[in-house]
C-alpha cells in the first residue's frame, strides 16, 4: 500500500469521525464509539422517571429534558438537572479507552451548579467516583473522566451544585448495550434479595449513643423505628429506622400527635399542646410517609418522642424535600438505613428566637443532622455494605434562611457529625469499612 493511499484512508477516517461528532439531531451508539447528544429523548418534568435516548434507557431523578431557550446546548436539547439531581444509564458499556468526556454548565442565569460523575461495575450496587465535583460555568466546558477498559459499567452524573445544570455531548470509546439490570453480590457470601423488598432491623448500624436505661439516653424500640430518648431535652437524642417500599402503602396521614405513653413512670412526656403557639413546627424524624404501610405504623410515627421543635421553614420545605428524595429512590431498587437527631441548643422560629418551649421543658436545637446509607434491594445488608456504598449526610440549621438553599448544600461528613454530636456511628460494621464511609462526602471523594 502506498503512503498516499494510506494517507487517504487515514483522512477519511478523521472526517467520519468529525462528522459523527458534530452529529446535529442524532445520538450515535456503536461498537467503536458511544456518542450521547440527548436529542432523541423526551421527559419534561423533574419527577423520577426513565428517557428512552439515542444511546439507551436513562434514568433521571431531579432531571429532565430541557429545550428552552435557558438550556445550554450544541443543538436542540440537553439534560437538566436540579441540584441534586442524577442522570444514570441504565444500559451497559465496555469502555476500549480509559477516558470518556462530556460537556456541562450552569442552567440559564443559574449559578453554583457543579458536575461529580460516577461508574459502576455492579449494575448500579456500588459507584466509584469518576471525576470529582467540578463548578460550571455560563458555557458548556468539557470535563474528562477516567474509567475502567474492557469492564461493562454504568455511568452517573450527578448535579452537586446549588443550581440547575445542563449536561450535553457524553463521548467515549466502546460499546453501548441493553444488560438485565441485575445486581450482583460484591461480597462473598451475600445473596441477592429475589423476592419482594422487606422490613429490616431498624438499628442493624448499630447504637450510636449506647442508649440503655440512662434518663437522658434511654433506648426505645418500637417496631417501625428506634430512638434514645433524652429526659432533659424533652425530644429524642437520634432515631433510627430502615426504609423500603415494604414500609409503605395506602395508609393516611393520621395527624394523630400523641404522647408517648410507653416512657417510665417520672419521664417528661410532651404533649402536642406545649407546641402551639410557639413558632415552631413538631417536626418528625422518622416521616409519617416513611410508614404508611398500615393504620398502626403512621400512628407511631405521630408519638411526641419521635418530635422536636423545627422551624417552619426547615420541616415544610428543605427537611421535607430530603424526605422526598429518600423515598423516590426505594421507587428505584434501593433500600436505605436512616438515622437523624439534633444537637445544640437554640433556634429561630416564626416568633423569633427560642431556647426552649413547653414551659421550659422541651430544648429547642440549633441544628437537625441525618445520616442515610444506600445499597440496593439483598439480603445480607451489614455483609454488602463496603467503603464504596453510598453515604449522604446532612446537618442543618434551625432557622427560617435554611430554605434558601436546596439540601444537598448542607451536605457533610458522618465523621463531622461525630464531632459535633460525640456519637459512634456504624459500629455494628467492620473498623476499616467505618472509616472509609464517616470520611465520605456524597458526590466528592
Amino acid at each position: 500500500m502506498t503512503m498516499c493511499h494510506t494517507a487517504k484512508i487515514c483522512l477519511l477516517l478523521l472526517v467520519l469521525l468529525g462528522c459523527h461528532s458534530r452529529n446535529n439531531g442524532q445520538s450515535a451508539t456503536g461498537a467503536g464509539i458511544v456518542f450521547e447528544n440527548m436529542e432523541s429523548g423526551s421527559k419534561a418534568g423533574y419527577a423520577t422517571g426513565d428517557a428512552q435516548l439515542g444511546s439507551g434507557l436513562w434514568l433521571l431523578t431531579d432531571a429532565l429534558i430541557g429545550r428552552t431557550n435557558g438550556d445550554v446546548k450544541t443543538a436542540g436539547a440537553a439534560l437538566r438537572l436540579k441540584p441534586g439531581g442524577m442522570a444514570e444509564t441504565r444500559f451497559g458499556i465496555i469502555a476500549q479507552a480509559g477516558s470518556a468526556s462530556v460537556q456541562y454548565a450552569n442552567f440559564s442565569s443559574d449559578k453554583g451548579a457543579a458536575l461529580a460523575v460516577f461508574f459502576s461495575e455492579d449494575a448500579g450496587a456500588h459507584w466509584q467516583a469518576a471525576a470529582r465535583s467540578a463548578k460550571a460555568s455560563r458555557e458548556l466546558q468539557r470535563v474528562r473522566f477516567n474509567i475502567p477498559v474492557g469492564k461493562t459499567i454504568r455511568l452517573r452524573f450527578v448535579n452537586t451544585g446549588t443550581g440547575r445544570l445542563n449536561l450535553d455531548n457524553l463521548e467515549l470509546t466502546g460499546k453501548a448495550f441493553a444488560d438485565s439490570g441485575v445486581i450482583q453480590a460484591s461480597t462473598p457470601g451475600a445473596t441477592v434479595h429475589t423476592g419482594p423488598p422487606g422490613r429490616d432491623d431498624n438499628m442493624a448500624l448499630g447504637n450510636p449513643s449506647n442508649a440503655a436505661a440512662d434518663k437522658n439516653n434511654f433506648l426505645m424500640k418500637k417496631p417501625q423505628y428506634a430512638l434514645s430518648y433524652n429526659n432533659s431535652r424533652g425530644t429524642a437524642n437520634w432515631v433510627s429506622w430502615h426504609l423500603s417500599t415494604a414500609w409503605m402503602g395506602e395508609a393516611n396521614r393520621c395527624d394523630c400527635f400523641t404522647p408517648d405513653a410507653t416512657l417510665p413512670r417520672g419521664f417528661f412526656r410532651a404533649l402536642p399542646s406545649h407546641y402551639l403557639s410557639t413558632g415552631f413546627d413538631r417536626g418528625h424524624f422518622c416521616p409519617s410517609a416513611d410508614r404508611s404501610a398500615s393504620k398502626a405504623d403512621n400512628e407511631a410515627t405521630f408519638l411526641m418522642t419521635n418530635m422536636a421543635p423545627q422551624s417552619p421553614n426547615l420541616n415544610r420545605k428543605t427537611w421535607e424535600r430530603l424526605e422526598d428524595y429518600c423515598r423516590k429512590l426505594t421507587e428505584h431498587g434501593m433500600e436505605l438505613y436512616i438515622i437523624a437527631g439534633s444537637y445544640g441548643v437554640g433556634g429561630t422560629g416564626s416568633n423569633g428566637d427560642a431556647t426552649a418551649i413547653g414551659k421550659g421543658q422541651i430544648t429547642v436545637p440549633a441544628h437537625f443532622w441525618k445520616i442515610i446509607v444506600v445499597l440496593p434491594e439483598g439480603d445480607n445488608d451489614l455483609e454488602r455494605i463496603n467503603k464504596d456504598t453510598r453515604v449522604i449526610a446532612v446537618d442543618m440549621p434551625n432557622v427560617p434562611e435554611v430554605s434558601n438553599r436546596t439540601w444537598n448544600f448542607y451536605q457533610t461528613t458522618v465523621a463531622t457529625l461525630e464531632d459535633a454530636t460525640g456519637y459512634h456511628f456504624f459500629s455494628n460494621l467492620p473498623p476499616a469499612v467505618q472509616i472509609a464511609l464517616k470520611q465520605k462526602q456524597d458526590g466528592k471523594r
